[in-house]
């Protein structure tokens, strides 16, 4: 996979001793959502669409610690809502990190400058900034001015401390491929953030704005065009080849959304953060008593257009494991592609 070696190793590790097992589903990375508050309101996101009261909710420490531990899973996005606005939030990331997670702060960075001094560098954590344009098209998305230019700033000060930092960004179908080289040769040439993380808009439900999203085919060829001419080999992208290869439409999975189970202030999500079929208390009860079967395009009408990497980025890293060519593949390019982490 495209992402740190020493990372790499933990990652293939627990994905070879869930196979040992005969475990067929686990959590590769959990999407924790600690609140739905956020400052911004984007217009392809619906979480800021709950109750006042719901709004005013903070997960405790312990609960989202433990709900990462009942899972297993190796990773965590934490995610929201802006978490940065949760009081304790780098106390959760503090004892994930001390238990040798993976963490991943997901940020608007409109509040990373005042909060940076909370954290602490570490192999284990990183600021994931979304960007999903230039200047103008960024603040266009969160519908506010300036945030761009914040945005970049705090990368540039969290960088200037030590911290890994990492993007992610969002294309819709107001994007060519045109606009996505240039955000994704700014993040990886002009800021030189460490990874990038790339998918195509969901229509989620509850988002303000529904007309925007993408559809199959129309991801296939932006990603196609965007990745021509060497770009998708030189960018620092935080996927697997495999990935890649389903958003140009070189390869097709199932979905696999039980390996990025969400844990929000109403429990554990199913089928995925992005739908919402119900709740419940306990991961294996997520597991056990969901009909994952009955979820993926071409089975639920909800599904038909999604990409996202929530759903399939697991299913191409699963079968990387499964394949001793794509496994090669994927240590080359980790290693080719400039990822290769010097603290490993």
């Amino acid at each position: 996979m495209a992402m740190p070696l020493r990372q790499t190793i933990r990652v293939g590790t627990y994905l070879l001793e869930q196979k040992l097992r005969k475990r067929e589903k686990f959590p590769l990375i959990v999407e924790l959502e600690p609140l739905y508050a956020c400052n911004l309101a984007c217009e392809g996101c619906g979480k800021i669409q709950h109750p006042a009261g719901v709004l005013k909710q903070r997960m405790p420490v312990a609960q989202a610690v433990g709900a990462v531990l009942e899972s297993g899973a190796p990773m965590v996005s934490i995610a929201g809502g802006e978490p940065l606005m949760h009081p304790q939030i780098d106390e959760i990331v503090r004892q994930l990190v001390a238990k040798r997670k993976y963490v991943f702060l997901c940020t608007n960075a409109m509040l990373l400058r005042k909060k940076i001094e909370k954290f602490t560098p570490s192999p284990y954590f990183a600021f994931a900034v979304h960007i999903d344009g230039l200047r103008e098209r960024h603040d266009e998305s969160v519908a506010k001015e300036g945030v761009f230019d914040e945005a970049v700033a705090a990368i540039k000060e969290a960088k200037r401390r030590g911290f890994r930092v990492t993007t992610n960004s969002t294309f819709f179908n107001t994007d060519t491929p045109q606009t996505i080289i240039e955000v994704l040769n700014y993040l990886n040439d002009d800021l030189q953030v460490d990874e990038m993380m790339i998918s195509p808009a969901y229509a989620y439900e509850k988002a303000p704005d529904q007309e925007h999203f993408l559809g199959v085919e129309q991801t296939r060829e932006l990603f196609k065009k965007a990745f021509a001419g060497g770009n998708r080999r030189r960018w620092r992208l935080n996927h697997s080849p495999l990935f890649l290869d389903f958003l140009e439409g070189k390869a097709d999975f199932p979905c696999t959304a039980w390996a990025i189970p969400n844990y929000s202030l109403f429990g554990w999500q199913r089928p995925c953060y992005l739908m919402s079929d119900g709740y419940v208390p306990t991961y294996r009860e997520l597991i056990e008593e969901t009909d994952w079967s009955k979820y993926g395009r071409g089975k639920d009408p909800r599904c038909a257009n999604c990409m996202a990497h929530c759903g399939y980025e697991p299913t191409a890293v699963l079968a990387t494991m499964g394949s001793l060519k794509e496994s090669l593949r994927a240590v080359r390019e980790t290693v080719g592609g400039g990822n290769r982490d010097k603290s490993a």
